[in-house]
């Protein structure tokens, strides 16, 4: 199993409320939802029983929670990715020349004709 799955499965099962988990693991709600389904496809049993206002775990989620938690705690931490901030550098697409002076025209530079 996937542990981001069962992360996600871990916080909504203690959350008990999929508006709240999303906010807590910042992801978008529809990603928590299609997340809880994949992992129900996993294992064949439905998870949360949702006909009420609130989910409640089943039998079947009871287990896999535990079983999570275990699993969770096993895995190494995640390490994020550093990422450097600013952005790519820009090349000067000047001409490598000082800034005109003001009154003179640029050398080498045919005047246009009127």
């Amino acid at each position: 199993m996937n542990i981001t799955l069962l992360s996600r499965f871990v916080v909504a099962a203690e959350e008990l409320h999929f508006p709240r988990a999303a906010i807590a693991l910042d992801i978008p709600l529809p990603s928590l939802y299609s997340s809880i389904d994949k992992l129900e496809d996993e294992v064949g049993h439905p998870l949360f029983t949702r006909d009420g206002a609130r989910p409640e775990l089943t039998e079947a989620g009871m287990l896999l929670l535990e079983e999570a938690r275990e699993q969770l705690a096993a895995a190494p931490p995640v390490i994020k990715p550093v990422v450097p901030a600013g952005g790519k550098a820009k090349a000067s697409k000047g001409k490598g020349r000082a800034p005109a002076v003001k009154g003179q025209p640029k050398p080498f530079k045919k005047r246009q004709g009127r």
